[in-house]
């Protein structure tokens, strides 16, 4: 079940220039930062607020450190913004399989680690009314 929005995704192009942004504007203060690899993304994750399950919500901004990671190649053909929402799950794999029963392309067959070691998965944004939609199950709650 789902149970929160855990995070936006932002892309953008320099991510020292946007975190600064989100400090001045707002006051968000970077939760964690790290450099995913796997994904082709350097990130920072600004805390929101806390949630009634005990998790949070966050802005997670991307910076690709590669041309043809995900995250670059969407930069390329839209430019920044809004790139995904994820909804919190207790079971990122029981979700996943009871989204693909009712006809949702999942990206992953398997899912994979995120953010602060957390698990995640994708489903196709063509069968989610165009929004690039992530599943995550963070490490506090498996």
């Amino acid at each position: 079940m789902l149970t929160r929005i855990d995070h936006i995704g932002i892309a953008c192009f320099d991510l020292d220039k946007t975190v600064e942004f989100y400090r001045s504007t707002y006051g968000f203060e970077v939760f964690h930062s790290e450099i995913n690899e796997e994904q082709g993304v350097r990130e920072a994750m600004l805390k929101i607020n806390e949630t009634s399950d005990g998790g949070a919500s966050y802005l997670q901004l991307l910076e690709p450190t590669r041309e043809d990671s995900a995250v670059g190649k969407w930069l390329a053909k839209n430019g920044e913004g809004v790139h995904h929402i994820a909804f919190g799950t207790a079971d990122v794999d029981e979700d996943a399989a009871d989204i693909r029963e009712k006809g949702v392309r999942v990206l992953y067959d398997e899912p994979r680690t995120g953010s602060m070691g957390s698990r995640i998965t994708f489903l196709h944004p063509k069968d989610c009314h165009g929004v690039l939609t992530e599943l995550v199950t963070s490490r506090t709650e498996h």
